[in-house]
């Protein structure tokens, strides 16, 4: 269950749903390794939503005007073939794997409205969206994904630019463990809150990389090898 801190800051985190202009896209995972909670200075993982204005197709171009964060984070997503209602019993690995249509490469691109983001403290950050900001969706991965180990699937993530570029290769290892790990808790989050995870909504399960930092005129692409690709670029 949340602290009291979390709760309230889930609580203010719904308005922004609220004032979104359609149906929630899905939910990210923030925070999922342990350099990220201590970035952040959260004790675990924390949920933000996924609003559809903010969600884009491979291959997009966006800006990154007013961005404090600047960075770019290749994910693994799942879509959601059914809901998953709240319970007292906490959901298993098995009982989310069967509620899973699709997994989709994805790319975050993360923002707060916090100058000094770092030091918020988890209520703020949470109250924050948990720095959902702009989101990124690759094409459906073959269903042989299921047959993979995603804690050992090797991710690369690749920045090109006017006058640099670089690579940084990362696994599902990355968010604590596995992806399905950070699913799984994200099901079970929102359970004790109270919220259905619904049908055919997005989960982003946190950076499978160290963040890569962009500007105007980068084209970032991640590389999820067998599973995929997806890319995005951004204004100059």
């Amino acid at each position: 269950m949340p602290s009291p801190d979390a709760c309230r800051g889930y609580r203010v985190q719904s308005a922004i749903e609220a004032r979104s202009s359609g149906p929630l896209f899905g939910w990210k995972v923030a925070a999922t390794s342990v350099a990220g909670q201590r970035h952040i200075q959260v004790d675990g993982p924390i949920a933000g939503r996924l609003l559809r204005e903010r969600a884009h197709p491979s291959g997009s171009r966006l800006s990154l005007a007013g961005n404090r964060m600047a960075v770019a984070e290749p994910e693994f997503a799942f879509r959601m073939g059914r809901d998953i209602p709240p319970r007292q019993q906490a959901y298993t690995v098995d009982e989310v794997m069967t509620a899973i249509a699709h997994l989709h490469p994805s790319i975050e691109v993360p923002d707060s409205r916090y100058a000094l983001f770092t030091s918020a403290g988890e209520a703020q950050i949470i109250a924050d969206n948990a720095c959902a900001h702009e989101f990124v969706l690759g094409d459906a991965a073959p269903q042989a994904w299921r047959n993979v180990d995603l804690s050992t699937h090797r991710v690369q993530g690749r920045v090109s630019g006017t006058a640099r570029s670089y690579a940084r290769d990362g696994s599902g290892a990355a968010v604590l463990g596995s992806p399905l790990v950070e699913l799984v808790w994200l099901v079970n989050e929102l359970s004790s809150l109270g919220i259905t995870l619904q049908r055919d909504q997005v989960v982003a399960t946190g950076a499978c990389t160290v963040p890569l930092e962009v500007e105007a005129g980068d084209q970032v692409i991640a590389d999820f090898g067998a599973l995929g690709a997806v890319s995005v670029s951004f204004r100059e």
